[in-house]
């Protein structure tokens, strides 16, 4: 495997910035595993995400999808627990599942809660705050609307936020996408980003971009290509 890694590499010009299309066609032929490798995105922003009116956070509903099933739980009771169940949730409820996630069970990708859910929600902050599934209504993850919720989700919303030194790491798909779903979902994710720009936020906005797949090398791609910033 770190033969073939190393061979991606030597393919990959460090100091080139392709096009977007250049850099997907590249990433396409680069993704040398058996199983479907998801694509992401990284992107280093123009803010200091220690400040809060520069910590980005939000998401987008991709054009094409992730291209994979999203395990969606709901924290919710009485109607809005039903409403959960009829949209499609893989578990629903209220202080049981908090139950169930302290024991240990944590076989899900996204959490929805309730807004009047978050206080109960909150004792699980430890458990789901360190892999990034802590609820939050920037993400519309917390919302009384949860069949929009879930539904937005499994057909492929991607959550970003920035890190440290203002990178955001997004998911826009999986490698057998045709290239042109790809690139698509790329440009949706650099428009949301763009929108969400902070007006505290001085100089170069979109200041480096990279895109490789789950086992493969990261390509760098010319901003002007897919950012109009």
């Amino acid at each position: 495997m770190s033969k073939i890694h190393d061979s991606a590499k030597e393919k990959v010009d460090r100091d080139k910035l392709y096009d977007i299309s250049d850099a997907v066609g590249l990433l396409k032929e680069l993704a040398h595993t058996k199983f479907d490798e998801t694509v992401d995105l990284a992107i280093n922003l123009g803010v200091d995400p220690r400040k809060a009116d520069q910590m980005i956070r939000g998401s987008v509903l991709l054009p094409h999808g992730l291209g994979k099933t999203v395990r969606v739980i709901v924290f919710a009771k009485g109607e809005k627990a039903e409403e959960a169940k009829a949209a499609g949730a893989d578990e629903y409820g209220a202080d049981e599942l908090v139950a169930k996630v302290q024991g240990g069970w944590l076989d899900f990708d996204k959490v929805v809660a309730t807004p009047d859910m978050m206080g109960v929600v909150g004792k699980l902050g430890k458990v789901l705050g360190p892999r990034g599934l802590m609820p939050n209504p920037k993400s519309g993850t917390v919302t009384f609307d949860v069949a929009n919720a879930i539904s937005d989700i499994k057909a492929g919303r991607a959550d970003y936020r920035t890190e440290k030194a203002g990178v955001v790491h997004v998911s826009i798909g999986k490698a057998s996408f045709d290239a042109e779903k790809l690139i698509d979902n790329a440009r949706t994710v650099i428009k949301a980003l763009e929108k969400a720009k902070p007006s505290s936020s001085k100089g170069r906005y979109m200041k480096k971009i990279s895109i490789s797949s789950t086992m493969g090398v990261g390509v760098p791609v010319n901003t002007s290509t897919v950012s109009s910033l």
